[in-house]
């Protein structure tokens, strides 16, 4: 079984040399050099340290309080938003009924020759 610090099965002693070479290697690419740099710094100068779970966005209680009113109201799925009647029914509708609108002029002007080129 591998350390956690080693990469790929390869021990603590050869790591610094491995991500030496992939820096070197990825540096001369398309990418960025600070990037990978930056991508590899922690790994290079703290090799002990572990990586710490970074913050929710939300809080877990903000989180619950809005899923217990979500599940809460019944009404369906696609509706239970503030704006979600404009999204999923408003525009829709606008935009079928522009593209009914187009197909029928066109159908009427292809039957009244309007538009037809000499």
């Amino acid at each position: 079984m591998s350390q956690p610090n080693s990469i790929l099965g390869i021990s603590n002693s050869y790591s610094f040399e491995l991500h030496f070479i992939i820096i070197i290697v990825l540096g001369s690419s398309s990418l960025p050099c600070c990037f990978v740099l930056q991508s590899y710094a922690k790994i290079l100068l703290f090799p002990a340290v572990t990586m710490v779970d970074e913050a929710p966005f939300r809080a877990r209680e903000k989180l619950i309080e809005k899923q217990r009113l979500f599940q809460s109201i019944h009404k369906h799925t696609h509706l239970k938003g503030p704006v979600d009647k404009i999204t999923s029914v408003a525009i829709p509708l606008a935009l079928a009924g522009s593209s009914l609108f187009l197909i029928g002029r066109g159908i009427y002007n292809m039957s009244h020759g309007i538009g037809k080129k000499e």
